[in-house]
């Protein structure tokens, strides 16, 4: 198995189990920390006054709120990367109305049986969950009008593979707008390395540059940065899987974490080639 494949499985079984365990404790609805295994949460009370959000679908993952930005529209198409138990999905149903669509996307088989079990006890049939991987989505080319997604893209191994995707299915002129984690600068390798802050939302996080240069190589522009605060990492969220040096090396590094929701828009028109 390729270290890739390794990061895949483990972030499958991870969110596998707290779909499992979602009304049962630690990681039911509005479960606090479950994305660094309950010493971290990045999202707080964030989704309590959010229109159209379903307590029993909000599973206390993300770090954002992306339809705060996204400027959803009845009738569009939106596609939710990493949707969880439905709770964006839900909350995005409810801007685009009985006219709209939305599709949710997710790799993990307990989370889209979840979700499709949420959507059904709420009666929505204009809200739909395919089982995939944001790498390669099981979606038509260039039909979706917006892309939003929470606290997911950092879990991804191949991110320049998901951009590109992400890229492929929106239409000309659709845009992105993603909520993730973002580092001030480059993670020391021995946070990089560790298996269990991968999964837990803080290994797999690039530098923030990095990370709009990836959105830009993709084909995507207007690239911007709508809202952004610090996420404060406890010692206790690293203490799990770092050991005392380490910890003491990721403080001296002066590296923080931070959730940004990010906009971009695929050009309506490509690039008119100069000879």
């Amino acid at each position: 198995m390729s270290d890739v494949d390794a990061i895949r499985e483990r972030v499958r079984a991870k969110y596998a189990a707290i779909a499992r365990a979602a009304g049962q404790g630690c990681c039911g609805p509005r479960a606090e920390g479950c994305c660094a295994d309950g010493s971290l949460d990045m999202i707080g009370e964030a989704y309590r006054e959010v229109a159209g959000h379903v307590a029993e679908a909000d599973l206390g993952l993300g770090c954002g709120v992306p339809t705060r930005h996204a400027a959803l529209r009845p009738g569009e198409t939106v596609l939710d990367l990493g949707c969880g138990a439905g709770n964006d999905c839900f909350v995005a149903r409810h801007e685009v109305g009985e006219t709209g669509r939305v599709l949710g996307v997710d790799m993990t088989p307990e989370m889209i049986a979840k979700a499709r079990a949420n959507a059904e006890k709420l009666g929505f049939a204009n809200v739909e969950f395919r089982l995939g991987e944001i790498e390669h989505l099981p979606v038509e080319s260039g039909t979706i009008d917006c892309v939003i997604s929470n606290c997911v893209l950092n879990l991804v191994p191949d991110k320049a593979r998901a951009f590109a995707e992400i890229a492929r299915v929106l239409k000309p002129g659709g845009r992105l707008c993603v909520s993730d984690i973002v580092a001030t600068g480059p993670l020391p390798e021995a946070v990089r390395d560790a298996a269990g802050l991968y999964v837990g939302c803080i290994a797999g996080a690039l530098p923030q540059d990095a990370y709009l240069a990836l959105v830009a190589a993709a084909g995507l522009d207007e690239v911007r940065i709508a809202e952004a605060r610090p996420i404060p990492l406890p010692d206790s969220a690293l203490a799990p899987h770092l050991d005392a040096a380490a910890i003491a090396a990721f403080r001296e590094s002066g590296v923080e974490l931070r959730s940004v929701t990010l906009l971009a828009r695929r050009p309506a028109r490509p690039p008119i080639a100069h000879r």
